[in-house]
Order: C-alpha cells, then structure tokens, then sequence
C-alpha cells in the first residue's frame, strides 16, 4: 500500500510536468499503470472541457448565422459547417499540422510587431483548436435543428408581450431551443471527449513524454507486450468520465425544464438485459 501511495505521489501529476521526469523501465506495476493514466487523463478532460466551453458559444453563433443571417453570413457558416462535418477529425488534425508547420517559425510581422507561431505546433494548442472548430460545426447543426424547432405558440406570446429582436431571442427562443438540443447535445460532448484520444494519432508531439491516458496505455503495451491491461484501463477511465458528464448534463437539463411537471424527478437507472 506503501510503494503505490509513492507511485501516486511520483506520476499522479506527471503529465503535467509534476513529479518524477523518468517513466518506469521494467517490473511494471498494475499502480503504476493507473497511475500513469490517469495522470493523462488530465489532458483529456483539458481538450474536451475546453474544446465544449469555447466551442458551444461559436456553435450558437454559427446556428443564429445558418438560419437568420443574411448571405454574405450564412453561406460561410453553412460551408463551415458542411466541411468540418463531412470530413472525419483525424484528416482534419492531419492537415492542421501540416498548415501551421508551413508558417514562419520566427513568427509573423503584424504591424511591425513578430506575432510567434511555433507553439501553435504544440498538441495543447493546435489540436485543441481543431477540437474546438469540430465539435462547433456538429454542435451549430444541432443548435440550429432545435432554432428551427420552437414551437410557434412560444414565438406568439412572445410577439403578444411586446418582445423583438434581442430581447425575444434571450428570454424565448434561445432558452427553448437548448431544452429541445440538450439531449443530442449531450451526446455531442461524451463523444468529443472520446475524441480526444485522436490527439495520440495526430502529427501533433507531445512535450516531454507529457502525453495524454492513450500515450501511457501505448508505452505501457509496447513495454508488457500485453496491450489487455493497459487499454481496459483506458476504457474504465472513460467509462467514469461519461458517467460523470451524464451527471452534470442531467443537473443541467433539469434546470432548465424546470418549469415542466415532472421534471424534479430523479432518474433511475434501468438497464435492458433482453432485447
């Protein structure tokens, strides 16, 4: 119990540059291998937190943009969207690196002032702005299915107490529309951060071995020649980090359907055993 409180202490933090620098070599432990990839796990929950936080706001503009805006507005957001839906992440992780590689590595003159752009390079940074234009593009469809969804009676009474233009769109539709996308939107999210284990296959490096809970597993598999230990514990992290996102995506959709009846009721989980 002793050695794995030290292991805890030494790699609990490593990915993030905290603890030991040195990975282990030989006479691999099973806490050793929970420890190190949970410690990646930290730059998961980094690009998949970030990536949903930035990206919900550009998908809300993005949806307002596809379904109201004039021309010039809407057929950029409309190709924006079909393109970064219709070609798979990975190609677009790829072909990012391959973009920002091509720009000078002492930087860009903006204004008479050197712009650096070599840490766009990083996997911190590159890929969690692919992460951020992939999961806009799929969460704007699914903002602007539920835009087009509210119900006409809601917009009437709007238009019956007097409301227009900003203030209608705050206080009816907007409110509306994330309780009809909230379900779809929710699987959005789970998905994006299993999507964050794509960082591992991109072009993108890691810095100093401070890889993500995919860049532990694969050192820990090619090390052991036994990839059966290392990915399962992979896949139980991920399981308790969808568990946890369902959680909090459920506080949030209770929130707002507050208003409905039955909406304070607690959600029972009910597997199906037979189909």
């Amino acid at each position: 119990m002793s050695q794995c409180l030290q292991t805890l202490h030494d790699y609990g933090l490593r990915a993030i540059g905290i603890g030991e620098r040195l990975l282990p070599r030989s006479d691999f432990t099973l806490c050793q291998q929970f420890t190190l990839i949970g410690s990646g796990l930290i730059w998961n929950i980094y690009f998949g937190a970030l990536a949903l936080f930035v990206g919900f706001f550009f998908a809300n503009a993005l949806a307002v943009a596809k379904l109201s805006g004039p021309a010039w507005l809407r057929k950029p957001a409309e190709w924006f969207i079909f393109l970064f839906r219709g070609s798979p992440l990975f190609i677009q992780f790829f072909v990012a690196y391959e973009a920002l590689v091509q720009l000078p590595r002492a930087g860009i003159d903006v204004f008479g002032i050197t712009v650096q752009t070599s840490w766009l390079t990083r996997a911190w940074a590159g890929a969690l702005i692919v992460l951020i234009l992939n999961t806009a593009a799929y969460s704007a469809e699914i903002f602007y299915g539920a835009l087009r969804n509210v119900p006409k009676g809601e917009l009437e009474a709007a238009d019956a107490y007097g409301m227009a233009g900003w203030t209608r769109y705050r206080r009816v539709v907007w409110p509306t529309a994330m309780r009809l996308a909230w379900p779809a939107y929710t699987n959005e999210a789970i998905f994006l951060f299993h999507a964050t284990t794509l960082v591992f296959f991109s072009s993108f490096p890691a810095f100093q071995q401070q890889g993500d809970s995919l860049y532990y597993a694969s050192y820990f598999a090619d090390k052991t020649f036994n990839p059966f230990v290392a990915y399962p514990i992979v896949a139980g992290y991920f399981i308790l980090l969808t568990l946890c996102l369902i959680g909090l995506f459920g506080v949030v959709n209770r929130r707002l359907n507050r208003h409905l009846p039955g909406a304070a009721r607690k959600i029972r989980y009910r597997p199906n055993l037979l189909r």
